[in-house]
């Protein structure tokens, strides 16, 4: 008896789940492409506003950004420790 109780109990929670779902589905989905939305419409705004403040250059200008020459020579010249390795026959 309790294991036909169980199966019942189961199956009605599956329905009740069934159903659910196909009410609410649209509004969840509804809200999930407005959020979407409102995350791309903040992108595209992020990105004409960096095209805004960007430099412009005349078509065919060559521009050439050259970095500072940093003092710390010695850090970028060392990369790792050097390993001195033997053959054995």
């Amino acid at each position: 008896m309790q294991l036909i109780r169980t199966i019942l109990i189961i199956i009605l929670v599956y329905y009740v789940f069934k159903i659910l779902s196909r009410l609410f589905a649209p509004y969840l989905m509804k809200y999930a492409s407005k959020k979407m939305g409102e995350k791309f419409e903040k992108q595209y705004k992020a990105q004409q506003q960096y095209k805004r403040n960007a430099p412009q250059y005349k078509e065919g200008e060559t521009v050439i950004d050259k970095k500072p020459h940093s003092s710390n020579s010695n850090s970028s010249n060392k990369v790792g420790e050097y390993i001195e390795f033997e053959e054995i026959e």
